[in-house]
């Protein structure tokens, strides 16, 4: 097992939070992962946009097979919004520098195409141009996740000053609700069709797609937290959390996560390694 603050899930800078949904930093360098099962990572469906700094190491995909990836290992890769859950492998120690987007604002920063890059992932280099080869270059230079941080900051902040969009609708906390918003204010056309479609070419999913892995993640919160009480209702959890039934519930947990519910809290707390990115998120 990884030493206890390997792995570290951290707040985005203030000035990046409507831009940056979280930070992910994960080392088992100083403490080896000796067990190849222990090697796997588990990552659910999810709409965010992310890039992932090797530090030290590599990373292979698994599951999907077939998924395109970089042909040969790199240090600075991007994946696009995943609609189906993922597995990667670590053939040895990796030190990991990983940011989470919310796709429109990193559309707006990158004016990359996010509806084309669903279920796809690429060299950062590949992607998104020469700038963010140097910012890639910093973050990979730091010394430290401190001076990675400081990196991020100081390239982004600017980027999404320039670039936020401004009105009634960016101030919803809500990033979900905020792309509606968004979608509608615009004199291109406000039918539920014209919105959709700028819906989806922001984000790259539906709206309908989009509600329902916002809903499965708060029933994953409210599951979890159950959890450490004691047995968990889930027909009290779907209730709670909108869905239909239990049934409703348990088709949504298997599509985002490929297990049932129970599997999957069970997975939660048997301290599988190979399913941190679950545990540190929830």
């Amino acid at each position: 097992m990884p030493h206890p603050a390997a792995t570290r899930l951290l707040v985005p800078p203030c000035a990046l939070s409507s831009c940056v949904r979280a930070i992910v930093t994960r080392s088992t360098v100083a403490s080896p992962l000796t067990d190849p099962r222990d090697r796997y990572n588990h990552s659910p469906a999810t709409p965010l946009c992310t890039i992932a700094w090797f530090i030290e190491g590599e990373g292979e995909l698994v599951v999907p097979a077939g998924l395109p990836v970089p042909a040969v290992p790199v240090r600075a890769v991007f994946a696009g919004p995943q609609t189906q859950p993922t597995t990667s492998w670590n053939p040895g120690p990796v030190r990991l520098f990983m940011v989470m987007f919310y796709p429109p604002a990193l559309q707006a920063i990158s004016g990359i195409a996010i509806a084309d890059w669903v279920d796809r992932w690429a060299a950062v280099d590949d992607v998104l141009g020469p700038r963010w080869s140097a910012l890639s270059e910093a973050v990979l230079s730091a010394p430290d996740d401190a001076a990675r941080l400081l990196a991020l900051e100081a390239c982004l902040s600017p980027w999404w000053q320039s670039a936020r969009p401004r009105g009634p609708g960016a101030l919803a906390g809500d990033w979900v609700r905020q792309l509606a918003w968004q979608a509608a204010d615009t004199a291109l056309g406000r039918g539920v069709r014209n919105v959709e479609r700028r819906i989806k070419a922001r984000a790259g999913q539906s709206m309908r797609s989009l509600l329902r892995l916002r809903r499965a993640e708060q029933a994953f919160f409210e599951a979890r937290a159950r959890s450490l009480d004691g047995a968990v209702n889930l027909a009290d959890v779907a209730a709670q959390g909108g869905y239909a039934d239990q049934a409703h519930l348990c088709r949504e947990v298997r599509d985002i996560t490929g297990h049932s519910p129970g599997k999957f809290l069970r997975l939660l707390q048997s301290g599988d390694e190979s399913y941190w990115i679950y545990r540190i998120w929830l």
